[in-house]
């Protein structure tokens, strides 16, 4: 073995370990700030009611990262097209598939207690990202 496949061998490794740890972090607090501003976003939690917005899950601890994917794929389904929205719902689902994020487990299943409003939806992902990013820091 040379010198440059070594090199090249390394390299690669470092890529995927970084890679392993990519969450987003900084992209997704931004983008969700951006929501919780918009108050279009906006919908009251109607367990019962067939509302376009209904109620999104509030993850239990283990389960954020499914349900995130959960809660924008329905957020993209049922409100006007929302680039920020569209953005989130890709991030989640990437990580989800690739094991992006390994600082939130990757359940495949949505498990939740509670289910909550857009905003509390939301806000639930500014936490959850929140305190990822004091952990990096």
């Amino acid at each position: 073995m040379n010198a440059s496949m070594l090199s090249y061998i390394l390299l690669s490794c470092l890529l995927l370990s970084v890679q392993a740890q990519y969450c987003g972090v900084r992209e997704i607090i931004r983008y969700t700030q951006l929501l919780l501003d918009d108050s279009s976003v906006s919908c009251p939690c109607r367990q019962t009611a067939t509302s376009s917005c209904s109620c999104l899950p509030i993850p239990e601890s283990g389960h954020e990262l499914a349900c995130f994917v959960d809660g924008t794929k329905h957020l993209k389904e049922n409100t006007p097209f929302n680039r920020v929205i569209e953005r989130l719902s890709r991030t989640f689902q990437a990580q989800l598939d690739r094991s992006l994020c390994k600082r939130l487990a990757h359940s495949d299943q949505c498990q939740y207690e509670t289910k909550g409003n857009v905003k509390e939806f939301l806000k639930k992902i500014l936490t959850t990202y929140q305190k990822i990013e004091k952990f990096n820091a």
